[in-house]
């Protein structure tokens, strides 16, 4: 891969995270439907290149990774970056290139179109919750996202799903928030 793609690259995972500020630039309140829950709470962990650190915030946590490209372009044609790095605190369930890839073929090509922007913005604000949630302090039941409806959160002894995506990573820190990182899209209904 050259330079120029690296740097590509790197500027679209910036552009991923900046989607967790949302909830704070729509007016929405805090989450209210996750409770202090036990530390021997389990979520699934599969390797992930995310280093934790407090010290960056949620994109440029997410632009380490390098997993999070697709992301990172969606937000971008839904006008979100800026809008979405704010200072918080949020929480989003990020879902790979991955989980992207995983979709039906040419539904992310379709989403990126200008005209589907509206569409693009409701399925990314889907991924945000306001405040700083960690795994330890979720509990199962419906959360309202930023997008403005719920998403079911079940917690188990196997892990932690949202809507139909498991969290393949927990509780990655960032200085404005937290990341969830997950295994799928998940589309409002």
């Amino acid at each position: 891969m050259n330079n120029q793609n690296s740097l590509n690259m790197v500027k679209k995972a910036i552009a991923i995270l900046g989607l967790v500020g949302a909830g704070a630039f729509f007016g929405l309140p805090a989450v209210a439907n996750f409770s202090q829950k036990s530390s021997t709470q389990l979520v699934v962990n599969q390797p992930l290149q995310i280093a934790d650190s407090n010290s960056k915030d949620i994109v440029a946590t997410a632009a380490e990774a390098g997993q999070f490209n697709t992301l990172a372009a969606a937000l971008k044609a839904a006008g979100l970056v800026e809008v979405l790095q704010g200072e918080g605190p949020f929480t989003v369930f990020a879902p790979t290139d991955k989980a992207f890839a995983a979709l039906p073929e040419g539904k992310v090509d379709k989403l990126l179109l200008p005209e589907n922007k509206d569409k693009l913005v409701k399925v990314l604000t889907y991924h945000v919750v306001p405040g700083k949630v960690m795994s330890g302090d979720l509990e199962s039941g419906m959360v309202k996202t930023v997008e403005g409806s719920k998403v079911s959160v079940k917690v188990s002894d196997a892990g932690v799903k949202v809507g139909k995506a498991n969290v393949v990573k927990a509780d990655v820190p960032a200085s404005n928030g937290v990341i969830h990182v997950i295994d799928t899209v998940i589309i409002p209904e």
